[in-house]
């Protein structure tokens, strides 16, 4: 096909997008049916009418081809889980019996049975719940969601593709179960997998779809040569079969790399690749590999992932070298949608200037269409979104609020004594001991206590004007009362405030930080239905006053325990943030480090003697190719140490980070230099207690041993194994007893049976150590 009828070929389209709907319909849909005020026919009905409404709109917005099966009530993978019949057997009565019930056990458990293990999607904020699987797993097709919810979007008169999770990647993300050997590699399961997903497809083609994408994003992280040869006959086979849909294998989030050839020579039909800037290599890659010849490209220049604008004229450069690699091109975000907001048209306290340089999913699938558009019938049909591009690109680059002279300078003159603690570990852990006068085995929690509706109800009173500051805070005063006295009685040994005033961990942050932007409904998912709202790092970063200091100095005036100051660290606030695409990430975390080292340093002087910045982000923000991890782990620690390092040696720096694999990062948990660090490890039963003992790690650390992420109660004696697993990699002087995460999404009733359950558990081991 020439150049300029591969042009006339070109069409926009989507891998995915936004789940919940523009008020969050789906989490209230889904949260109601959990209380038993919703139930699974409702449930469903609002369901489809968000997968249809979703469909018109990209349909209406001139997308060509929308995606089904990227709808999910709690996540794609889990989808894939079901698909594929790999239902852990301790949840297989529970899916028999009712295949919602078991589907929502799986994912958050229930009293009885622990839920499946969570953790980050590639380098994202997004959760997924990883396979379990052994060399007795049987795989089983079921295709009913992925069939009905294409004959739903066939039935809308629309033309659809099918998205499923690839299944080297399924493998590769998977796990082996509980009781299988660590050594098991779930990818040896692939040849009895491989029918199941041809299975899948025939029941997809029989359904009317002409196309079927399945999504690799494994392949762009580096890849052994085995690996490489699972996908190369992967693709063989399924490529093989006769009764298919056509094949797009879907890669993104990075370069692809020594997998581009494997996928390029595989007997499909089409790739479709990630061209922003963090994959540009893929076009010279693709270039040297002779293209696509006779295969449809999907070519993904929008970044699905950032908020930012399109540079058109940028992207169309990218296309216009692309036609003639492949046998037709299309345009599409490089990504999933599901990972940015919906829309910025329902923002309202955004300056208009400012919001013009913003693009959520449906701005994106605007640029989509613009894009094709051009490509296809030529720059000049689009002369009018191409001058309005450059307008707002420029706004952008012009404006004050991207550079502070001031901060710069400052950011400037740091030195590399200014991240280092005045003395070593050692000392300082003497310092820490004889200060604050912990017994073995010190409990804590990890800083939030439940948001109940009432104090939800009191932030919209405030922003409503139903009541004014000085009423909000009694509230919020006595809320602080109430956790400060519950911990007491309950025995715990270093006190939180709760957090009781903070709407999320970032977000409260920034929006007293200059540089920031908030938005009013610019909600993500995070996992099942707890959605968030990063915030928008538009400019340079300063704190103008005291953040954290007048609440925790509130609730250390109630007690005689200590009570930690609570931050989030530099890089979990760049990660959970949309960040500026205008300068390297290292010079904003730089930013914000000294910003919170100015926090850090008030709230030593007003008598806290033990303060924690969490980190959460350390290891999903880690890039996934190794090449790049030395760079990105410098400045990450940098920061960390640059925010916590000013204070005196008895003052006890805590961090904290959840739902990653440490053990990619234990070196750099080493370097950050903290005196403790909790971490999660209730679902992966101790499994980084393990690899902290591995690596040889000298300080204090709380691996969790009450999985907060599940409504679950843990008894005493759960609690107490955990914590007794603990102790064979971590001497009782160094370990601390604590959930893995905070407790914001918990209610009260299950959190006072969970802490003093805890409590107990620490009290117990403790009497085992003292009489052995």
């Amino acid at each position: 096909m020439t150049t300029k009828s591969a042009a006339a070929a070109a069409r926009a389209t989507v891998s995915g997008y936004p789940r919940q709907g523009a008020n969050r319909e789906l989490k209230k849909a889904i949260e109601g049916y959990w209380k038993d005020r919703v139930t699974a026919d409702a449930l469903r009905t609002a369901a489809a009418e968000l997968r249809a409404a979703n469909w018109r709109q990209l349909a209406g917005a001139g997308i060509h081809e929308v995606p089904t099966g990227d709808f999910s009530y709690y996540d794609h993978v889990l989808d894939t889980t079901v698909m594929v019949g790999a239902i852990p057997e301790r949840h297989r009565h529970a899916v028999t019996a009712d295949t919602l019930d078991g589907y929502f056990a799986m994912a958050r458990g229930t009293q009885d049975v622990a839920p499946l293990e969570m953790t980050k999607w590639f380098d994202t904020n997004y959760h997924y719940l990883v396979p379990e699987l052994g060399p007795d797993t049987v795989f089983t097709a079921d295709s009913a969601k992925q069939v009905a919810e294409l004959k739903e979007a066939l039935a809308l008169g629309l033309t659809a593709r099918p998205v499923l999770v690839g299944p080297v990647t399924y493998l590769l993300l998977a796990k082996p179960a509980p009781g299988v050997p660590a050594d098991f590699e779930p990818l040896t399961l692939l040849d009895r997998l491989l029918p199941v997903y041809a299975e899948v497809l025939a029941d997809l083609r029989a359904a009317g779809a002409e196309w079927t994408q399945l999504d690799e994003p494994a392949l762009v992280q580096d890849r052994t040569p085995a690996e490489l040869n699972a996908a190369e006959r992967a693709y063989r086979d399924l490529g093989a079969l006769t009764d298919r849909p056509k094949l797009l294998v879907a890669s993104y989030f990075d370069r692809l790399g020594d997998a581009l050839p494997v996928l390029a020579k595989a007997p499909v039909d089409g790739l479709a690749l990630d061209f922003t800037e963090s994959a540009a290599a893929n076009l010279d890659a693709l270039a040297a590999v002779g293209g696509l010849p006779g295969k449809r490209l999907v070519a993904g220049v929008v970044n699905g992932r950032n908020i930012w604008v399109n540079d058109l004229e940028k992207s169309l450069s990218t296309l216009g070298t692309l036609l003639g690699l492949a046998d037709r091109v299309d345009v599409a975000a490089s990504c999933s949608l599901l990972h940015v907001p919906l829309d910025t048209g329902l923002e309202r306290d955004i300056e208009p200037q400012v919001l013009r340089w913003l693009a959520f999913a449906k701005q994106k699938t605007a640029e989509i269409v613009t894009l094709a558009k051009g490509l296809a019938q030529g720059t000049h049909t689009i002369s009018a979104e191409l001058a309005a591009n450059r307008a707002d690109l420029a706004s952008r680059a012009g404006s004050p609020i991207t550079r502070d002279p001031a901060v710069r300078a400052r950011a400037a003159a740091v030195t590399e004594a200014d991240a280092r603690r005045s003395q070593p570990y050692s000392e300082r852990a003497a310092a820490q001991r004889a200060h604050l006068g912990l017994p073995l085995l010190p409990t804590t929690t990890i800083g939030s206590f439940p948001q109940t509706g009432e104090l939800r109800a009191a932030r919209a009173d405030l922003r409503g004007g139903r009541i004014d500051a000085a009423g909000y805070e009694e509230r919020i005063k006595a809320e602080i009362q109430e956790v400060i006295s519950f911990q007491e009685k309950t025995g715990i040994d270093v006190l939180v405030h709760g957090e009781a005033e903070r709407n999320d961990m970032v977000q409260y942050f920034a929006e007293q930080l200059t540089g920031y932007l908030a938005t009013q409904h610019g909600w993500v998912q995070s996992y099942g239905t707890r959605y968030v709202r990063p915030p928008i790092l538009a400019g340079d970063i300063s704190r103008p006053e005291p953040m954290t200091v007048r609440w925790t100095q509130y609730a250390q005036s109630l007690t005689e325990r200590p009570v930690k100051g609570m931050l989030t660290g530099p890089v979990t606030m760049l990660a959970w943030s949309f960040v500026r695409d205008d300068q390297p990430l290292g010079d904003t975390a730089r930013q914000v480090a000294l910003a919170l080292r100015d926090e850090v340093n008030d709230l030593e002087a007003a008598g806290t003697s033990v303060i924690q910045a969490d980190e959460p982000a350390l290891r999903e923000t880690l890039p996934l190719r190794s090449a790049d991890h030395p760079a990105y782990l410098a400045w990450a620690t940098e920061a960390f140490r640059l925010s916590t390092s000013g204070v005196r040696p008895e003052t006890q720096i805590h961090t904290h980070m959840c739902y990653a694999e440490f053990g990619d990062i234990v070196q750099a948990i080493d370097d950050l230099d903290a005196d403790v660090i909790s971490l999660e490890a209730a679902r992966s039963h101790m499994q980084v207690a393990r690899e902290l003992a591995a690596h040889g790690y000298p300080r204090e650390a709380g691996p969790g041993v009450y999985d907060i992420h599940s409504p679950r109660v843990p008894s005493a004696e759960e609690a107490a194994s955990l914590l007794r697993t603990g102790l064979k990699a971590i001497p009782a002087e160094r370990l601390w007893v604590n959930p893995d995460c905070g407790l914001k999404t918990r209610g009260w009733p299950e959190t006072r049976a969970s802490l003093e359950n805890l409590v107990t558990a620490a009290r117990t081991v403790r009497e085992e150590l003292s009489a052995s």
